[in-house]
């Protein structure tokens, strides 16, 4: 029991971040499951309780609705993150951490030294946008961080970040819990008892997201959301 209250509350934690910045709930309970548990019950788990925070975010910011940004920025996206895994074993793991790592951090050092940096929206640049981040999400493992950076060049309103990256992140969501169900992996029964109560954690962590998403500007949350992929970036970069 004492278990479950503990993965409740670091639940509750994920996705109030998660729902903050629309990435990082996989980067704070994977790591952190792995000490106790598989590696093949913790990505299930994990990744069942990210399904059900993408689904909050749909609800809670559907305000930010834009089919099209949806359409042309996921389509290619799930193409190429295709493309980009079958690809993975032809490259060292710690040589593509290290890439992806030091690409966030240059990212992240340009936007300080171009702060109104804003790459138009348009259908073209969704498409180049949706087709690079899903091959490199792919070839890297790294997906909502390198979607989230991808979306941020945008300089997109909150609710439309956060809804676009939740209605993408549900279908490959969707997509990844059924391979890992398909290929074997099963949770004990206790975890599946346990998600009666981590799914609700999960609408918790993202009620209270959405109300920190609310007391900040857009400026503010974009620079909340280069923070966080800083510190992703310096940790694959140092620690692959």
């Amino acid at each position: 029991m004492i278990e479950l209250i503990a993965i409740s509350l670091l639940t509750v934690l994920a996705a109030a971040v998660g729902t903050l910045t629309g990435f990082g709930t996989s980067t704070i309970m994977v790591p952190v499951l792995l000490f106790f548990f598989p590696i093949g019950e913790t990505l299930l788990l994990v990744g069942i309780i990210h399904w059900f925070g993408n689904v909050w975010k749909v609800i809670l910011f559907r305000s930010g609705i834009r089919w099209r940004l949806v359409l042309t920025f996921g389509v290619p996206g799930a193409v190429l993150s295709y493309i980009g895994a079958r690809l993975t074993f032809q490259v060292p793991d710690a040589i593509l951490s290290q890439a992806v790592g030091a690409a966030l951090i240059g990212y992240v050092v340009f936007l300080a030294w171009k702060p109104a940096l804003k790459v138009p929206q348009t259908d073209f640049t969704a498409i180049l946008g949706g087709a690079f981040s899903g091959f490199i999400a792919g070839i890297s493992g790294i997906g909502g961080v390198i979607r989230g950076a991808s979306l941020s060049v945008f300089n997109l309103p909150k609710a439309v970040y956060l809804f676009t990256g939740g209605v993408i992140g549900l279908l490959i969501d969707g997509v990844r819990v059924a391979t890992y169900a398909a290929g074997g992996t099963q949770l004990s029964t206790i975890f599946l008892w346990g998600l009666l109560l981590f799914i609700p954690a999960s609408f918790i962590g993202a009620k209270l997201g959405k109300r920190m998403v609310k007391r900040v500007s857009d400026t503010q949350f974009r620079w909340i959301i280069a923070l966080l992929l800083c510190i992703v970036g310096t940790k694959l970069l140092v620690f692959p």
